[in-house]
C-alpha cells in the first residue's frame, strides 16, 4: 500500500489517479499511523510553501516525513519542501537535502511550464529511461544543483530536476502528468 500526504495540494488526486492506471493501491491520508504502516509514502504537491508548511506542522507531519524509513517520493512543491531554506514566503523546509530553493531570475518567462528534457539521469528512478526524454513541469522555484542531484534540467539556468538521499526521493516535474516516462519513473519507485 502506498500512502499519499493529504495536506490540501493540488495533486494529490492525479497522483492517486496514476497509481490507479498502474493498478497500484493508494490511499490519501494525513493519519500518522497509516503513513508509518505503507509499504512506500508520495507527498505531492502543487501549491505555495508557506502555508504549506503551516498545514503540515498543524499535523506534525512535518516532523514525521523526515523520520520515515520507508521509500519517500516527494513531487514538485513536495521535493521543494523536503529541501531547506525557500525564498517562497521566506519558508523553512524539511531539510532533508540540506539544500536551498530559489525563485527563477525573471530573464525568461516564469513559471517554467511545460515539457521540458532531464539529464544525468543518475538514481534507479530513471531506470529504462532515455537521456533526452521530456517530462511536465509546472514551478516558479527551483532547487540547487547539489550532491544530492540526480537529474538536472535547464531553464533560465541549470536546476536539480531530481534529488536522492537514502530513502528519500524527489522530483521537480511531474511524473502523474508525464505520459508513458513518467509512468515508468512511478514503476520504478514503486519496485525501489
Amino acid at each position: 500500500m502506498i500512502a499519499i500526504i493529504k495536506y490540501n495540494g493540488g495533486n494529490v488526486n492525479s497522483v492517486q489517479n496514476a497509481l490507479n492506471r498502474l493498478n497500484v493501491d493508494s490511499i490519501i491520508t494525513d493519519d500518522p499511523e497509516k503513513i508509518l504502516k505503507a509499504d512506500k509514502v508520495i507527498f505531492p504537491g502543487v501549491g505555495e510553501a508557506s502555508s504549506t508548511m503551516k498545514l503540515l506542522k498543524e499535523k506534525e507531519l512535518d516532523l514525521l516525513i523526515p523520520s520515515l524509513k520507508q521509500p519517500v517520493l516527494g513531487i514538485c512543491l513536495g521535493m521543494q519542501l523536503m529541501c531547506g531554506e525557500n525564498e517562497e514566503g521566506n519558508t523553512e523546509g524539511m531539510g532533508i537535502f540540506n539544500i536551498n530553493v530559489r525563485k527563477f531570475p525573471s530573464t525568461d518567462i516564469v513559471p517554467h511550464m511545460g515539457w521540458n528534457t532531464l539529464s544525468k539521469h543518475a538514481s534507479l528512478l530513471f531506470s529504462g529511461v532515455e537521456r533526452g526524454n521530456d517530462v511536465y513541469f509546472v514551478h516558479s522555484y527551483y532547487c540547487e544543483l547539489s550532491d544530492f542531484t540526480t537529474s538536472v534540467c535547464d531553464y533560465i539556468l541549470p536546476f536539480s530536476a531530481s534529488l536522492q538521499k537514502d530513502n528519500f526521493y524527489a522530483v521537480q516535474f511531474h511524473p502523474e502528468k508525464s505520459g508513458t516516462v513518467g509512468n515508468q519513473i512511478i514503476k520504478n519507485f514503486i519496485n525501489v
